[in-house]
């Protein structure tokens, strides 16, 4: 079945959908249990659920489901005599939302002793890791062995070149405020579950500034979570490290 071929082909790449299913219906609907519609984080389907009402808002709660990675029962009544039922035929139709999100990955954006610090770390925490560094000699396999891929690119296009879902962590240790005041706006836009950024105090009061005059929402600049890091004490980048993915797996774990 091309719904289940497609489901192989996005886990194998690492790409995350979302799965609806017919689950139950009643009476006359356009499509019976087992139909399934298959929904890309770009909003592309593949199947079908009815079409119509019916299949415009189970595609809406794919979308959201690809923000808040929860599982959902839909029902609707196909009754023209109802303002909110979704349809015409005169039945009900259950349907079962189900997100099939890519593994979790953690992107460190800065290649220094911390960024391949945390990289060993998440590696052998089981996370998919990328490295980013627009400093294109420190994106090295040699220096960086753990890294399942490396984005010698500035953050900014970060969002171009990968899948970022709520299973994305974002681990901002970059060489200074003006790489983050350039770059955060577009991670800002994305779904991450988690964005850390580093450095001082008085590196944040500046970034923040910047990014309030950069149009940056106050809700987008909450999500950045600065300083980034349990507050272990640590001093020598294993040490951060170690404070920093001790974090994302209590975030990550908050949020099921």
């Amino acid at each position: 079945m091309a719904v289940y071929e497609e489901i192989n082909n996005a886990i194998r790449e690492q790409k995350s959908v979302v799965l609806c299913t017919i689950v139950e219906t009643n009476g006359s609907v356009p499509r019976h249990e087992g139909s399934k519609m298959l929904v890309y984080t770009d909003g592309k389907t593949i199947g079908t659920v009815g079409g119509g009402e019916v299949e415009d808002r189970t595609h809406q709660e794919a979308l959201s489901a690809f923000k808040d990675g929860k599982t959902r029962f839909l029902t609707y009544t196909l009754n023209e005599d109802e303002k909110e039922n979704a349809g015409l035929c005169g039945g009900t139709v259950k349907i079962y939302v189900e997100p099939i999100l890519q593994a979790a990955q953690v992107v460190i954006v800065g290649a220094g002793h911390v960024g391949r610090a945390v990289a060993h770390l998440a590696k052998w925490l089981s996370f998919r890791v990328f490295v980013s560094d627009d400093r294109f000699e420190l994106c090295d396999s040699e220096l960086i062995p753990e890294a399942d891929a490396f984005l010698p690119i500035a953050m900014e296009e970060i969002p171009n070149e990968i899948d970022i879902d709520t299973n994305t962590y974002f681990v901002l240790v970059t060489r200074g405020a003006e790489v983050d005041i350039k770059g955060l706006p577009s991670l800002l836009e994305t779904d991450a579950g988690y964005i850390g950024l580093i450095g001082s105090c008085k590196r944040w009061t500046h970034t923040r500034k910047m990014l309030v005059k950069e149009g940056v929402s106050e809700e987008n600049i909450a999500r950045i979570k600065t300083p980034i890091g349990l507050p272990i004490g640590g001093e020598t980048p294993k040490e951060i490290a170690l404070s920093i993915m001790a974090e994302i797996i209590g975030w990550g774990n908050s949020e099921k």
